[in-house]
Order: structure tokens, then C-alpha cells, then sequence
């Protein structure tokens, strides 16, 4: 058994490794064999953390193999398709992204569509627990590369103008079927020959209910497909494209990347400054432009109204992973996480929630609708630690321990800890390695 995890834990620990182990392919790790058989980019992040616990190796190499497909204008796609695999295994495939038709592109194909910038953060975590004198080479090799991914979302997809990234798709905020985007997304046009036009592959390995619906998915690709017209270009989106959203999980990430890499940049010798300066900025426009006084919590702004979306979901809490969160706003969402809607306690009875449970439409099965995800309990967990609350940060995980007791599933049921989607999940088993060891 690797790391300082607990004697006690030892069956859990073995499980994470052997999932690990079953999913990594030859560079980098899929997210599962059956659903995910290529390189998603967050989840690379998270998987990175869990890999230093036991192989550092391939942390590096898992980050290393992502960067490589890094597009020119600094975007780091949030698919890598493997050649290996058949083009028939996951739609939307790389025949429909078309990557290898847009200059600046890597000569793999890959997605359009960018995820949460987490990736600096888990390089400098990953780095943290394993340092190295390899370790610190591959902090110098993806120091510059993860700049360029922040140049990228502070500048071409800073659409209102405010020093907030805006998302272009609810794929990029890696909650892909959340509530919070139900308003935008009734907004975006879908004629019934799109629905018609692809056949859906998550469906054949994962349960129709659990997944998003027919109409959702067709807004999803319709989405895709319009920002695959304009070559995925950034400048004018706010004339043409159909969903713009600055969500608050996604730049509260960016702002935390600032941090790691203020970190980084101290330990390879270069400036700090300029990205603690970023940071500053970033979590004054997140509280700005995000936060709602009204609920106590921060809310996705869609930039096509102008309006907060009105669902109160796990994004609300995601700020918390910002150091320097005002305390008037940390204090607000503890109290958020802590109401019957999220349930955080020292002694959770019940696992933490996508979706706030007391809504009409909260849904326990469906896809980041209510079911509980260990990449998301384990942001806020560290948002808890950060801002001294280490009783709540116990509390939370003792139940990601739990939850995994049913095994590295992909998410669990947001009341019985039963697992679901796919049994053998990257992340799960990652951070369950990451948590164990703490």
C-alpha cells in the first residue's frame, strides 16, 4: 500500500489503484473503459492528483499528454481522441468536431470545447505530494502552457467584459446537465432534423433516465454545432452564438489556478507576482459579478439576459476554493452548504448533493440533476480546508470515503450512496486516493 493512507482503508485503496490501473492507456487515463474511452480533460486534472499518490510518473504523463494537444491560441480542448479507438465508440466523435480543419490545431483530433481550468491546480497538488526532481522538470515544461491556457479564457473568452470567462457550451462547465443552464438552454433554437441527425452512445451503456434528455441533448449538439460554423472562433460571440454563461465553478477554478500558479512560479524561480495580481482580480469579479446577496449564494449570469440563473446548485458553493474569498461571502455559503438543500455537516447523514434537494426538480438519478460526485466533493472540501473549517472538511470526508464503499462508481444516488453510471470511474478512484491519504 502506497502513500499514508490508513491501515484500516486498505481495501479502498487497492480498489482506487486496481481502477487506476484498469484505465490507463498508455499516456494518459480514461475516464472508463465503456462510456468515456478517450482523454477528457478535467478529468485528467483530478486523475494526475490521485496517480502522485502512487505513480508519479504518470501524473506527469497524464498532464504532459494533454498539453500536447493544446490548441495554438492556447484553448486546451476538452476531448483528446484517441486514434486507437473506433470512431463509432462516442458521439460526438472526431468526425463531428472536425478539428483537423481549423489552423492552430494539434495534429490529433480533438474537441472544440474547452473544460474548468483545474489543471494548474492539480499539477501544483500533484507536485505537493510527490516533489521530485522529475516533478519540478515537468512543473518547468507545463509552467508556460498552463499561462497560455489562462491567457486564453482571461482574454478570448472574457465576452462581458468584466474579467470573467464565459462558457460557450454546459459541456465546458463539466456539469454537463445541471439545472443551473436550464434557462439558457430554453432559449437555444433546436429543430426537430437535429435530433434525427446523430445517434446518442451514452444511452447504450448508461440508463435512459440517468442521462440527459432526448431535447436537452439536441440543444447540446445544436449548440456544438454552431460554434463549429465559425470555426470556434471567439472574437463576436456575443452577436452570433446561442449560450453564454459565466459560471461560477469555472472561474472560481481560474482564480485558483492563479494561486497554484503563483506557486509554481516560486518554485521554478519566476514571477509570482503577476498571477497572486490575477487571483485579486479574479475573485473581485467572481463576488461582483456572481455572488447574489439575496440567496446567500453565487449563480451562473447568462450573458444573453443579463439575469443570475435562478437554480441554487453545487456551483453555488464552488467559490469557496478561492483563498482570498471575502469572509462575508465564505460565511454566506456555509451557511448555503450547511441548509437543507446541501446537508454539509461534521457528521453527514446523507451525501452531498449536485442539486439543491428541497427543488421540485430535483432529481436523485439523473446525470448532475441530484446525484453526489466525488470530483465536486472534493473541490468544496478543499474550499473548506482553505478557510480554516477543518470539522466540516472531516465531516465531508468520512462521506466520500463512504460513498466509495459502493464502489469507484461515476456518481452516486444523493441519498442512499448507491452507485452510479459507470462502476469503474477515473476521478473517483483518483481522489479517493487523494482523500485516503490525508
Amino acid at each position: 500500500m502506497g502513500g499514508n493512507a490508513p491501515r484500516r482503508h486498505a481495501g479502498l485503496w487497492q480498489l482506487a489503484v486496481d481502477t487506476l490501473d484498469g484505465n490507463w492507456e498508455h499516456d494518459h487515463t480514461v475516464p472508463s473503459r465503456t462510456l468515456y474511452p478517450h482523454q477528457w480533460s478535467w478529468d485528467s486534472a483530478f486523475i494526475a492528483i490521485g496517480w502522485a499518490h502512487v505513480r508519479p510518473d504518470r501524473a506527469w504523463r497524464e498532464l504532459t499528454s494533454l498539453f500536447r494537444a493544446q490548441w495554438l491560441d492556447g484553448r486546451v480542448p476538452h476531448i483528446v481522441f484517441n486514434p486507437a479507438v473506433s470512431g463509432g465508440a462516442y458521439f460526438p466523435g472526431p468526425e463531428f468536431w472536425a478539428s483537423a480543419t481549423v489552423d492552430g490545431t494539434p495534429p490529433v483530433a480533438t474537441s472544440g470545447l474547452v473544460q474548468p481550468p483545474v489543471h494548474a491546480l492539480a499539477a501544483w497538488h500533484a507536485y505537493r505530494i510527490a516533489p521530485s526532481a522529475d516533478g519540478l522538470a515537468a512543473l518547468r515544461r507545463l509552467y508556460p502552457r498552463l499561462v497560455a491556457q489562462q491567457h486564453y479564457l482571461a482574454t478570448r473568452r472574457d465576452v462581458g467584459g468584466a474579467g470573467l470567462a464565459s462558457i460557450v457550451h454546459p459541456w465546458e462547465s463539466g456539469l454537463d446537465n445541471s439545472p443551473a443552464w436550464d434557462a439558457p438552454l430554453a432559449a437555444v433554437p433546436t429543430e426537430a432534423a437535429v435530433m434525427r441527425a446523430y445517434r446518442r452512445r451514452d444511452i447504450v451503456h448508461a440508463a435512459a433516465a440517468h442521462r440527459p434528455t432526448d431535447l436537452d441533448y439536441a440543444r447540446f449538439v445544436a449548440i456544438v454545432t454552431a460554434y463549429r460554423a465559425a470555426g470556434y472562433r471567439d472574437d463576436g460571440l456575443a452577436g452570433r452564438h446561442p449560450f453564454l454563461v459565466e459560471c461560477p465553478l469555472f472561474n472560481a477554478a481560474m482564480g485558483a489556478a492563479e494561486h497554484a500558479l503563483a506557486g509554481i512560479a516560486g518554485e521554478i524561480g519566476a514571477d509570482p507576482g503577476p498571477h497572486r495580481e490575477s487571483a485579486a482580480r479574479i475573485t473581485a469579479a467572481v463576488v461582483d459579478r456572481l455572488y447574489d446577496p439575496t440567496t446567500g449564494t453565487f449563480h451562473p449570469r447568462d450573458l444573453r439576459t443579463g439575469q443570475l440563473t435562478p437554480a441554487r446548485t453545487v456551483l453555488g458553493l464552488a467559490p469557496l476554493i478561492l483563498p482570498d474569498l471575502p469572509t462575508r461571502q465564505v460565511e454566506a455559503v456555509l451557511v448555503e452548504a450547511a441548509s437543507a438543500r446541501f446537508g454539509l455537516a461534521a457528521r453527514m447523514t446523507r451525501p452531498l448533493p449536485s442539486h439543491d434537494r428541497t427543488a421540485a426538480d430535483f432529481e436523485p438519478l439523473r446525470y448532475w440533476r441530484g446525484p453526489s460526485w466525488m470530483n465536486i466533493n472534493w473541490l468544496v472540501r478543499q474550499g473548506l480546508l482553505a478557510h480554516g473549517h477543518t470539522r466540516l472538511a472531516a465531516g465531508l470526508r468520512a462521506s466520500m470515503i463512504e460513498l466509495v464503499g459502493a464502489g469507484c462508481h461515476e456518481y452516486f444516488h444523493p441519498d442512499t450512496g448507491a452507485g452510479l453510471g459507470s462502476p469503474t470511474f477515473g476521478w473517483t478512484a483518483a481522489l479517493l486516493l487523494d482523500v485516503l491519504a490525508d
